[in-house]
């Protein structure tokens, strides 16, 4: 099996434990801090993609998450394979970030060129090593939008 496709079933694995995490009614709430920060590192990912900057957009990834691809080229590849609604997303809203099992859970409503609505639901991890951007992505499932959701 060729690496970029064990890496995205292995990510498909690690996401699906992400859906598992508690809905935000029941998790704890963040610090204004932390929720800037949170917010603030999704959408410099999101820029990144947008301006297809690899390397960019691999600098918010968790160490597990870098790891796992090694490379920027692969992890991007990985993502517009496997998730080309967050690569230019014609629109985005975002719910509050929650403190969840694991990390935080940022959720973030996407609409696509084609109108087609959808719901990231990214984790994050702190760093406790990092100065100034502690928050890394560790992963992210993403769902078509049923409509029933509100930011």
């Amino acid at each position: 099996m060729p690496s970029h496709r064990r890496n995205f079933l292995s990510l498909a694995a690690a996401c699906a434990a992400l859906a598992a995490l508690p809905p935000p009614a029941r998790a704890q709430a963040l610090g204004a801090e932390d929720r800037r920060a949170v917010r603030g590192i999704v959408e410099a990912q999101l820029a990144a993609l947008a301006a297809g900057d690899a390397a960019r957009a691999f600098s918010y990834a968790s160490p597990m998450i870098r790891r796992q691809f090694g490379d920027a080229e692969t992890f991007i590849g990985m993502v517009r394979q496997g998730y080309p609604m967050v690569i230019r997303p014609a629109a985005t809203a975002f719910f509050e970030p929650e403190r969840a099992e694991g990390g935080v859970l940022q959720r973030v409503q996407l609409r696509d060129a084609a109108g087609q609505r959808w719901l990231a639901a990214y984790q994050l991890v702190q760093l406790a090593d990092e100065a100034g951007r502690p928050w890394r992505i560790n992963g992210v499932v993403v769902t078509a939008d049923s409509g029933n959701s509100s930011t």
